[in-house]
């Protein structure tokens, strides 16, 4: 799926010719671009407004790229940053990537380039954490990364919803003990925000001869997950929601062992 207009860049260098040509061509492709000529600015922006990616220059006065991306990583988990620089060696690259870069490109940007970029990272399916364990959550957003997946987290039922209704998200994987409230009660708000959505209950309640189950798919789950979960066949169900929308069967929800 093709998500370009309207799609959020965010543009860090401290060159100002570099922002205003890179913003002038993004806009005239239908982009929505903001930039900042340095890393605090920048990060103030991505702490303010939700982008979907971020392209960072290396070396900036005040914050340099590697920290702004490892910032964007912990505030604004969702969106994908592309670190820029003429310095691109594999000790750059390695530590750009350990920070939470998605991608390393050489400067002089190829624009061909580029704008593949743009397309691939926007065409990644969305997926919204709810867990309120985070070394979880970073766990998930490494393995998740890794296979293809826009991943954004969300720690307290509250943040989650004010998520659900910024992005569309193609999966939700959901708690559902939250220390703000009930996971069940939020499939509905998933359910009212965007119907379109997959949602995959995490419990590590015992579910007794299926009844917890029924009543995770009464409330709109499309999967059962039962902690400690088995990843393999975690990561396969939650594929099968994002690229096919397969969800519930006859039988009730998907429950992985």
């Amino acid at each position: 799926m093709n998500r370009t207009r309207g799609s959020r860049i965010l543009v860090v260098d401290d060159d100002v010719d570099i922002c205003r040509n890179l913003a002038d061509i993004l806009v005239d492709l239908g982009y929505q671009v903001d930039f900042a000529h340095d890393g605090r600015s920048g990060l103030e922006l991505a702490e303010r407004s939700n982008y979907d990616v971020a392209i960072v220059d290396l070396r900036m006065p005040v914050m340099d790229g590697i920290e702004l991306a490892r910032e964007i990583r912990r505030c604004r988990a969702g969106t994908v940053s592309i670190l820029a620089t003429a310095w691109a060696g594999p000790e750059t690259a390695a530590l750009a990537l350990t920070a939470g870069a998605w991608r390393v490109m050489e400067k002089p940007l190829a624009f061909p380039e580029l704008l593949g970029l743009l397309k691939e990272a926007l065409d990644q399916p969305l997926v919204l954490v709810v867990d309120d364990d985070r070394d979880l959550c970073d766990g998930l957003w490494d393995l998740l990364r890794e296979r293809g997946f826009r991943v954004s987290l969300a720690h307290e039922i509250a943040h989650a919803a004010e998520l659900i209704n910024q992005s569309p998200f193609q999966v939700v994987l959901l708690d559902l003990r939250m220390p703000d409230g009930d996971g069940s009660e939020f499939l509905r708000v998933v359910r009212a925000a965007n119907p379109r959505s997959r949602v995959m209950v995490i419990t590590g309640q015992r579910d007794d001869g299926g009844r917890l189950s029924l009543e995770l798919v009464a409330h709109g789950a499309d999967a059962v997950c039962f902690k400690p979960f088995n990843l393999p066949s975690l990561l396969a169900t939650l594929e099968r929601l994002a690229f096919t929308g397969g969800g519930t069967t006859g039988d009730g929800p998907r429950e992985i062992p």
